[in-house]
């Protein structure tokens, strides 16, 4: 499952990190960032989906991860509710005024200030369009300490180039996560400029 970016991300999390899997899905980054940041480390997962929350949960309880924290919640750029749309693949769903099920949202931002998680030293996201809702919901997190590396999936263009102008203006320096330039592709990793 997605080889490439799976060997980079493993690269990436040491032992004792803090983790923060964004559109967690199931859970296969979840349970992977688990393993790597071990007992001392802490992955904190986000998933709004209730099909796939459901899943994410059974997994973790099925693997015993005793380091990992669940919301079933959509991150965005501020707190509160909105319309979620369950495509054919669960895969796809996403935040959508047309959507028919309401979600919780949440921010980075507002739950550190709240000191519900910690700070994070990488975070994955992928969340089929809202990827700029996420990043601006998590502006004073990230201008408040080192910066988090980010793995980032970006979902159309528009999108992808409001990430990339936010987090050059954030002081990240981006790459891309396969042999596409950081233009092209749709896979973004972002660390410390």
């Amino acid at each position: 499952y997605e080889l490439e970016k799976q060997q980079q991300f493993s690269d990436t999390v040491n032992p004792g990190d803090v983790v923060f899997d964004v559109g967690a899905n199931v859970g296969f980054y979840t349970l992977l960032s688990s393993v790597l940041a071990g007992e001392s480390g802490k992955v904190v997962s986000f998933e709004p989906s209730p099909r796939n929350f459901g899943f994410l949960t059974r997994h973790v309880q099925i693997n015993a991860m005793s380091n990992v924290t669940l919301y079933q919640a959509a991150v965005a750029d501020q707190p509160g509710e909105a319309m979620f749309d369950f495509a054919d693949s669960n895969a796809k769903s996403r935040l959508s005024d047309a959507g028919t099920h309401k979600v919780r949202l949440v921010s980075l931002d507002d739950l550190f200030a709240r000191g519900e998680v910690p700070r994070p030293n990488l975070i994955k996201i992928d969340v089929e369009g809202a990827e700029a809702r996420v990043l601006r919901g998590a502006r004073t997190l990230l201008a408040s300490g080192p910066l988090p590396t980010i793995f980032l999936a970006t979902h159309g263009p528009e999108v992808h180039r409001e990430c990339l102008g936010l987090l050059r203006e954030m002081g990240y320096r981006v790459r891309s996560a396969d042999a596409r330039s950081v233009d092209d592709t749709d896979e973004l990793i972002a660390t410390q400029g």
